[in-house]
C-alpha cells in the first residue's frame, strides 16, 4: 500500500466514524428514512472531499481532531447531492457505488427526504464543532452555503447542466457547469482544511485556485470514464452522459483531446502549488491521482 492509499484508508475510516456518531441509527425512528440514510453514506465512496479538507488543513498545520466534523459534513453534502442527482427527475439512474441507488432501493420520496437530512446534518456538524472558535465555525458555515446553493454553487451548476442536455454547448458554458455542479464543494473543502488550519488570507487563494482546476480536473476524468469504462467498473451506468446528451468534455473534444486537456489542468493545478512555502505533497499527490484515473 502507497503512503496515499494509506492516507486515504486512515482518512476514510475516521471520517465514517465520525459520521457513524452523527447520523441516527438504522434503528431509530423513522427506521426506513435513517437505512436509506446510511444505506448511501456508507456505499464505500472515495471520500475525495474529506480528503482534501484533511490534506488542506495538515499543510497549514492543523490538528486532525479540528478537521474531523468538518470533513463529514462536506461529505454528509455531497451525499445528498448524489441521492438528488439520481433521483428519476434529475438524471434518473439505478446504480451508484456498485449498489442500487437510494430511490431505487427505498422509493423516490423517502430518497429525498435523506438527502435533505444530510443536508441539515451537515450544517449543524459544524454549528457544533467544539473543538473550532465561534468565528471559525461561522466561516465554515458561509463557505459551505455557498459551494452548496445558488448562484454559483452545487445547485445552481445541477440546474445549468440539465438546462444544457440536448443542447449545442460551448465549452466556456461546459467549464461552468464543472466547476458548479462537482467543482465548487470540492474547492471549499480544501478550503474549508486551510481555515481551520489559520492559513493567511494569500495562502487561502492559493488554495482555492489550485483546488478550483482540482475540481475542474475530477469532473473532467468522470466525464472520460462514463466514455471509457464499463458499467461493472464505474459502479455506475456508464454511458449515461452520451445517452442524455449532456455537455461533457469528450462531448466536443474528443477522448484523447480531452486527455490532454485533463494533463494540462493537472499540470496547472500542481505548479499553483510552488507558490505555497508549505509542504504540498499531500495534496500534489491527490491531483496526480485523481489525473491516473483516466490512464
Amino acid at each position: 500500500m502507497t503512503a496515499l492509499e494509506e492516507f486515504f484508508t486512515k482518512i476514510r475510516n475516521d471520517v465514517d466514524k465520525v459520521l457513524d456518531e452523527l447520523i441516527p441509527s438504522a434503528a431509530a425512528a423513522p427506521e426506513r428514512l435513517h437505512q436509506a440514510i446510511r444505506w448511501s453514506v456508507f456505499s464505500g465512496g472515495k471520500r475525495i472531499r474529506p480528503a482534501l479538507l484533511f490534506a488542506a488543513g495538515r499543510t497549514f498545520g492543523a490538528a486532525n481532531g479540528d478537521l474531523l466534523r468538518s470533513a463529514a459534513a462536506f461529505e454528509m453534502i455531497h451525499t445528498y447531492s448524489l441521492i438528488h442527482d439520481d433521483l428519476p427527475a434529475m438524471d434518473n439512474d439505478d446504480l451508484r457505488r456498485g449498489k442500487a441507488t437510494c430511490h431505487r432501493q427505498f422509493g423516490e420520496a423517502t430518497a429525498i427526504l435523506a438527502g435533505d437530512v444530510l443536508q441539515t446534518l451537515a450544517f449543524k456538524a459544524i454549528a457544533e464543532d467544539r473543538s473550532l472558535s465561534a468565528e471559525v465555525r461561522l466561516k465554515l458555515l458561509s463557505l459551505l452555503a455557498d459551494a452548496s446553493g445558488t448562484p454559483f454553487g452545487m445547485v445552481a451548476g445541477q440546474q445549468l447542466d440539465l438546462d444544457a442536455e440536448g443542447k449545442a454547448t460551448l465549452m466556456t458554458d461546459i467549464k461552468r457547469i464543472h466547476r458548479q455542479k462537482t467543482g465548487s464543494l470540492i474547492s471549499a473543502a480544501a478550503m474549508a482544511g486551510a481555515i481551520i488550519a489559520g492559513a493567511t488570507n494569500s495562502e487561502l487563494e492559493v488554495v482555492e485556485r489550485y483546488a478550483a482546476q482540482i475540481g475542474l480536473l475530477f469532473q473532467i476524468t468522470d466525464d472520460l470514464l462514463d466514455v471509457t469504462q464499463l458499467t461493472t467498473t464505474l459502479g455506475k451506468t456508464a454511458g449515461k452522459d452520451a445517452a442524455a446528451n449532456k455537455a461533457t468534455y469528450p462531448g466536443i473534444y474528443g477522448v484523447e483531446k480531452t486527455r490532454v486537456e485533463a494533463n494540462a489542468i493537472r499540470k496547472d493545478a500542481l505548479e499553483t502549488l510552488g507558490l505555497i512555502l508549505k509542504d504540498t505533497a499531500l495534496l500534489r499527490d491527490i491531483g496526480d491521482m485523481i489525473f491516473k484515473r483516466i490512464r
